[in-house]
């Protein structure tokens, strides 16, 4: 499951870019977008390492 987490951010900004041309929006007006999917990405993927290194036996 961990290894597949580089995905997530790749497949939120693909929906994202998605969801901005469908409603014709520049990519330019868009990048705050990519900014929070990037730092939400960061985040989530910062609090699995963190409990991988808190729960682990050895």
């Amino acid at each position: 499951m961990i290894r597949l987490m580089f995905l997530l951010p790749i497949l939120l900004c693909l929906g994202w870019y998605y969801f901005l041309r469908v409603n014709g929006v520049p990519l330019k007006q868009g990048k705050r977008g990519f900014i929070y999917i990037l730092a939400f990405s960061t985040l989530v993927l910062g609090f699995f390492v963190l409990m991988m290194h808190l729960t682990n036996p050895g």
